[in-house]
């Protein structure tokens, strides 16, 4: 999901045996033969959002959304590489989400919930274990413009800009503008933090039920300079006492997406489409999310965005249609302050809020109802 304006990285180098406490137990001739380099960086996004309509009595809310920043949700982390040798490298990520309105931390409770996976590179790809991103999450980076912000696909599906996988096994490779990638999990996400996609408790790796909370997708895109094509495939499987009504390792919930971008002068237009299976929804399994959006980059301080999305059940007069700009003047490379604004349009018995923060904290507008959006906030990158 696109992001404007993240710095580099601030490198550390030479640290990771007294910042990680044990990462490296390598020999002492090992160590010395060897390059190592490690990375500390995050994002602090902290926005005030304003919500008219919430609830039956059709309220108004103020509040810090703290589980989403209004641009992007504040982090920190660690990811190095130490060189092998022979052009072999081993990787690693550690990376948490942070609710920066209250010190908390996202993703369940989770000490590393945004990635936390070591790994192999080489120029055949890379090959790590542990929690990482689907596939899913990688097709949508360069078409989906307002990626994670507060107004964006994730109030629509919640689990687009929480496409995490536990227990997984990825390969990811670029060959030219050619980028392939898989995931496999025996245990998708076992954490109860529900229900809620910050943890679906859906443990898995049960020897009585091997299909219990697997997980598994796939992923081709071609980029160049100018346009780019992604499709993908991202499967996950129920089991006993799982979330969202996957209670059944039986129950399969599958998204397919297709998706282009066109670059040119100071503008980006991308478009594309999720298809949804969701054996958990008896009545709509079956729903399509189309989304377009563009990117203006007016001057180097100030730049743009603007999406659309509609969200279409089949065989059902449940849907939604989503709209939100933003504006965001650039202090520096590493500080932004912003402005954005939403609304959503309900039909049928839907409920979906305009903020992806709105289910959690009961904020949604009633059944068939509109909810607009306006919010504001500082970004701070390092």
């Amino acid at each position: 999901m696109t992001r404007r304006g993240i710095p580099e990285t601030t490198t550390v180098a030479m640290v990771a045996a007294g910042a990680l406490c044990g990462l490296a137990h390598a020999p002492v001739h090992a160590q010395t033969q060897s390059s190592t380099n490690v990375q500390i960086y995050g994002l602090l996004d902290v926005p005030v959002e304003y919500l008219n309509k919430v609830g039956a009595a059709g309220a108004s809310l103020t509040r810090m959304p703290g589980l989403s920043g209004g641009y992007a949700p504040s982090r920190l982390g660690f990811r190095g590489t130490e060189d092998l040798g022979d052009g072999l490298k081993a990787v690693f990520t550690l990376e948490m989400g942070i609710g920066a309105d209250s010190g908390t931390l996202n993703q369940g409770g989770r000490a590393w919930g945004r990635q936390a996976y070591v790994g192999l590179q080489g120029g055949w790809g890379t090959i790590s274990l542990g929690r990482q991103y689907s596939m899913l999450f990688w097709s949508q980076t360069d078409a989906d413009i307002l990626g994670p912000a507060m107004f964006g696909s994730g109030s629509l599906d919640s689990y687009l800009p929480n496409a995490r996988v536990d227990n997984a096994i990825a390969y990811r490779g670029q060959f030219s503008g050619v980028t392939v990638g898989a995931t496999w999990s025996p245990g998708r996400d076992a954490v109860n933090a529900g229900p809620s996609p910050s943890g679906t408790n859906c443990a898995g790796e049960n020897a009585a039920d091997k299909n219990a909370c697997r997980q598994w997708s796939a992923m081709v895109k071609y980029d160049t300079p100018v346009w780019g094509l992604a499709a993908a495939v991202d499967e996950i499987r129920g089991g006993a006492g799982a979330f969202a009504g996957l209670t059944s390792s039986a129950m399969k919930d599958r998204r397919g997406t297709v998706a282009g971008w066109f670059r040119t002068g100071d503008w980006k237009l991308a478009a594309g489409l999720i298809a949804r299976r969701n054996d958990a929804s008896v009545a709509t399994p079956k729903s399509n999310l189309w989304y377009a959006g563009a990117t203006w980059s007016l001057t180097p301080s100030w730049g743009f965005d603007a999406q659309v999305f509609k969200l279409d059940y089949k065989n059902s007069a449940n849907e939604a249609t989503l709209w939100a700009v933003r504006g965001t003047y650039f202090l520096s490379k590493r500080t932004s302050v912003y402005a954005t604004a939403g609304r959503i349009d309900n039909d049928g018995t839907l409920a979906l809020g305009v903020s992806n923060a709105a289910a959690a904290a009961g904020s949604t507008p009633a059944a068939g109802g509109s909810q607009t959006g306006l919010g504001a906030g500082i970004r701070h990158a390092f």
